[in-house]
């Protein structure tokens, strides 16, 4: 009889947003560019409400430039853990892994660029060191349409888990009796439109996983 899968849930309390790449220097080149970019300004939206701390990298800055201004990290006031420039491939940098671990993070949920490279190696190694990793479908992408689900399929099959950012939103919601829930329920209805978008151009063309229906 198969073994049955270990369920890895998001952590209230104990998640960070991490945001891979989203630079305007990409947007010419990254398939879905503004969806992945609408994704990631309604997480700033969530994260606020929610109490999620968010960290940005940057692949060599210098060069090619900042965080697309849709993403002003200002209004996260302390929930923003700031921007990480970096060159390798992957988010899991020094400066980064510190923090993760000062702060005690279990839950990641990551979402940027490109998904076949920065991001799928960021999710391969922070699963080496520990963390459960949850990858935005609806808020990864790469220059090439057909890299995405491969790429995500790797991940999941390293044991990442691939959700959408309304799931994800929920997971970390719980309950609507909480406090935030009228704010948080006005989010969703207000991106209700960008992110059936984002879900038609960036997740509806992936295959599902083995064995789905």
């Amino acid at each position: 009889m198969a073994s049955r899968a270990a369920i890895t849930r998001i952590i209230p309390g104990r998640t960070v947003f991490l945001v891979c790449d989203i630079q305007t220097r990409f947007k010419p080149a990254i398939y879905g560019f503004d969806h992945v970019v609408s994704t990631a300004r309604k997480m700033f939206t969530l994260a606020k409400v929610l109490e999620v701390p968010v960290l940005i990298t940057e692949q060599n800055p210098r060069a090619l430039g900042g965080t697309v201004p849709e993403l002003d990290p200002a209004p996260l006031g302390n929930l923003f853990l700031g921007t990480h420039p970096k060159t390798g491939f992957s988010m899991a940098i020094a400066p980064v892994l510190s923090l993760l671990k000062h702060r005690d993070f279990k839950s990641v949920v990551l979402f940027g660029i490109e998904s076949h490279v920065c991001v799928l190696q960021t999710a391969l190694d922070l699963l080496g060191h520990g963390y459960d990793v949850h990858v935005l479908a609806d808020g990864v992408s790469s220059c090439h349409r057909d890299e995405v689900g491969i790429a995500l399929s790797r991940m999941r099959q390293a044991g990442a888990q691939i959700t959408t950012s309304e799931t994800a939103a929920f997971e970390l919601q719980v309950d609507a009796d909480k406090s935030n829930f009228r704010q948080f329920s006005q989010i969703i209805k207000d991106e209700r439109h960008n992110t059936a978008l984002a879900l038609e151009a960036l997740v509806r063309s992936q295959p599902l996983p083995h064995g789905s229906p």
